[in-house]
């Protein structure tokens, strides 16, 4: 990833194991997309609901998880996600996905995200 100029967002291990965590807010003050970490992974997804086409989805900053912290949460349509597939298993978007957004943790653990990938957010 050398050839491309990249913003740090955080270190891996600022996020809680089962947590989720937010960036680039909009506007509105809403994340442009978040992360959540499963396994000592992170999976990125755009914050925009499938069922509504961008309908932020945390009912409160860094709050993308269900109450029992097993599924990512749409709180504004009760559908819940699969947090490594963004696969929707339950509610009106039933077998669509949140939409993928490209994060990458180097070897000391600094998750970023490719200057160029910001762009397409907006």
């Amino acid at each position: 990833m050398n050839e491309f100029e990249v913003k740090n967002l955080c270190h891996l291990d600022d996020i809680e194991e089962g947590a989720t965590k937010g960036f680039l807010e909009n506007d509105a003050g809403h994340d442009l997309f978040f992360v959540v970490k499963i396994d000592g992974q992170i999976f990125a997804w755009r914050n925009a609901c499938p069922h509504v086409n961008g309908a932020p989805m945390a009912w409160r900053k860094d709050a993308y998880m269900d109450a029992k912290k097993q599924h990512v949460a749409c709180h504004a349509h009760g559908a819940l996600f699969e947090p490594d597939t963004g696969m929707c298993i339950q509610g009106p978007c039933l077998g669509k996905a949140l939409e993928s957004i490209p994060v990458y943790v180097n070897q000391a653990g600094m998750v970023s995200i490719r200057v160029t990938d910001i762009s397409l957010l907006y």
